[in-house]
């Protein structure tokens, strides 16, 4: 029974992976795209291998992932399947609240997606929360991460403008479209660091659940890989919906500021990533990012209509992926048959 569950976690998983890919491809090219620096294919072909290469640069993230909720020791069959039905559960959470989201082209965190599906169906099925690890590297980060978005983004625009200001409009965005290139690949080099992460961290959590793996292991190179191509393959898909809404419904944005926004957006991402070992969202940051460079042009230029709606599906990630966890759990509670 425990190998089944395993295996069905594990498809599950890396069907959110994907899910994750293209719900999140516009994170990395959207703005390089509606400036016309990249073709779409060209540049969702280059956001799927820098993915990939940057999915294989570190565990941090997916540690933390793994520790977000406490599963007891698998003693007996039934404990083992009572875990692995919460991890299963969660997944169905996060998966569910990005299509819900993908339809309506808001471009939500698949990440707290994610974990709020894990702490949903945990609730639920009476395992343990972390709460301390869900404010220290969850909640502060996705406070601070669109803030410090928004501000940087805006300076650099700004920096930008005061150092090209007696260049030719012309010329200086010509520049600008060829190194936004450079600085979209760094962003999908930073949303593979970051986001395939995670679902290594809830595959590896499956297998200690199941008893196949012990928590001093590292993770098998399986699932690295495993996780790296389901997130490159969903990113090639593409996400065309929410590439619309990053790239011209929040503002109409020129090769600088498109430059701009990516280049802070993936210093966030790295500096997270390595520095504070926390989960943050690429979606919440690119988009702070691309409202702060924008309003450089002008405050009103940005659709704050638009940003409002965004938003609003950023507060209700979290507690509504959890409601599906936790309804997840007890559809699969039901299912197998176990015991909480």
């Amino acid at each position: 029974m425990e190998l089944t569950i395993v295996i069905v976690v594990v498809v599950v998983a890396l069907v959110f992976d994907y899910t994750n890919g293209f719900h999140d491809a516009a994170n990395a090219i959207a703005t390089s795209v509606s400036t016309r620096a990249l073709t779409p294919r060209v540049a969702l072909g280059m956001a799927a291998v820098m993915n990939f290469v940057g999915a294989f640069l570190g565990q941090e993230i997916a540690n933390t992932v793994a520790s977000v909720i406490t599963i007891p020791d698998p003693t007996t069959t039934s404990a083992a399947v009572h875990g692995l039905v919460i991890v299963l559960a969660g997944l169905l959470g996060a998966i569910t609240w990005n299509l819900v989201t993908w339809y309506f082209g808001l471009p939500s965190s698949s990440s707290h997606a994610l974990i709020g599906g894990l702490v949903g169906a945990a609730i639920a099925g009476g395992a343990g929360v972390k709460w301390d690890v869900i404010v220290e590297k969850v909640v502060i980060p996705m406070i601070a991460s669109p803030l410090f978005g928004f501000a940087a983004a805006f300076l650099v625009m700004l920096a930008i403008m005061w150092i090209f200001r007696r260049r030719k409009p012309g010329p200086t965005q010509r520049g600008f479209r060829v190194a936004q290139t450079i600085s979209a690949a760094a962003m999908a080099l930073g949303h593979g660091l970051q986001d395939a992460q995670k679902t290594m961290g809830v595959i590896f959590l499956a297998l200690v659940t199941g008893g196949f793996a012990a928590q001093s292991d590292g993770l098998p190179f399986w699932v690295i890989f495993a996780a790296a191509a389901a997130i490159s393959l969903g990113t090639y898909a593409g996400g065309w919906r929410i590439m619309r809404t990053l790239g011209r419904r929040i503002i109409d944005l020129d090769p600088a500021r498109g430059f701009a926004s990516e280049t802070v957006a993936a210093g966030v991402l790295y500096t997270t990533a390595f520095v504070f070992e926390a989960p943050i969202s690429t979606t919440h940051t690119i988009t702070s990012a691309v409202m702060g460079a924008g309003a450089t042009k002008r405050f009103s230029a940005v659709r704050w209509g638009v940003a409002k709606s965004i938003v609003a599906a950023w507060v209700l990630t979290f507690p509504a992926a959890g409601l599906v966890g936790a309804a997840g759990y007890w559809v699969a509670h039901v299912l197998f048959e176990v015991a909480p």
